[in-house]
C-alpha cells in the first residue's frame, strides 16, 4: 500500500472509522482480539462489553442466527468436495468458529480494499 494511503479501520461497537482507540483484554494481544473504536466514549463502553465477556464483544442475535443458517450450506459445500468426513465429529461451536473465521476474513478484506479504493475511479454512472 502506498504511504500516502491510511487503512481505515471501523470501529468496533458503532461502525463509524476508528481514531486511534483501542482495548484488548488483558494487554494479551496474540490471545484476544484488538478492539478499535472512534472515540473514548465507544472506547469506555466497547472495553466494558469485552471485559465481561472474557474480551470479545458479544453476536447481535441476527448475528448469531447467520452463523448456525450457514452451517447447513458450509456442510454441502464440504459433502460435494469430499470433505465432509473431518468435519463429522466436530461440535457446532467449533463448526461456528469455522464460519466466523471465513465471514471475518471476507469482511477485513472488503473493509481493506474499500478503504484503498479511490473513489475516483468509478465509472460516471451516465
Amino acid at each position: 500500500m502506498p504511504g500516502d494511503q491510511v487503512r481505515r479501520l471501523v470501529c468496533g461497537l458503532c461502525g463509524r472509522e476508528a481514531k486511534g482507540f483501542g482495548y484488548v483484554h488483558g494487554l494479551r494481544f496474540g490471545e484476544f482480539p484488538h478492539h478499535r473504536f472512534c472515540s473514548m466514549a465507544c472506547c469506555e463502553a466497547g472495553s466494558a462489553l469485552a471485559r465481561r465477556s472474557t474480551g470479545v464483544i458479544d453476536k447481535t442475535p441476527m448475528e448469531t442466527r447467520a452463523i448456525k443458517d450457514a452451517r447447513r450450506p458450509l456442510a454441502e459445500v464440504l459433502q460435494e468436495l469430499g470433505l465432509l468426513a473431518p468435519f463429522h465429529d466436530r461440535s457446532a461451536a467449533e463448526i461456528d468458529r469455522i464460519i466466523e473465521a471465513c465471514v471475518d476474513g471476507f469482511q477485513a478484506s472488503m473493509q481493506r480494499q474499500a478503504a484503498e479504493r479511490d473513489p475516483l475511479d468509478d465509472p460516471i454512472p451516465f
